[in-house]
């Protein structure tokens, strides 16, 4: 990335089609869907030049998360096990715990701030919220800061 560079937040649907495309390819490539960049541009039907074109230029919003601390806030019901099916998920994303912090439970919910650094995640931060927001007992889920 050049130092000069401009960042904008953009609506993907009012883009040309290849940059989303990019970005299929670049998630194919990390989950090891396929091997090399040749079948992954074969697979979501762009040439290679313009795979290595915007390669390094086009970014899904998350994906700018990774290296970062990011602060998490859930509100979860008051059972037990809940607050270890979250640490469970984040383990599995291969996060770094920081911080966990959890306040009383007032009328059966709880606030609950988990900390973490993103360095070595194999998810990226919004595959990571919406899998813990299947679990039973969370309320909301949501990312609270950054750094």
């Amino acid at each position: 990335m050049k130092k000069d560079s401009t960042y904008l937040l953009v609506d993907a649907s009012v883009l040309p089609d290849v940059f989303t495309k990019v970005i299929e390819v670049k998630k194919i490539l990390s989950k090891g869907i396929v091997k090399t960049v040749n079948e992954a541009v074969k697979e979501v039907g762009i040439s290679r030049s313009a795979y290595y074109k915007y390669k390094d230029s086009v970014f899904p919003f998350y994906e700018t998360s990774r290296g970062k601390v990011i602060t998490l806030l859930f509100v979860v019901e008051d059972f037990s096990g809940i607050l270890s099916r979250i640490i469970n998920e984040i383990a599995l994303a291969k996060a770094n715990i920081l911080t966990i912090n959890q306040n009383i439970p007032i009328n059966g919910l709880a606030d609950v701030t988990i900390s973490i650094e993103t360095a070595g995640m194999v998810k990226d931060i919004k595959e990571l919220m919406d899998e813990i927001g299947k679990i039973e007992g969370v309320r909301k889920h949501e990312i609270l800061a950054r750094e």
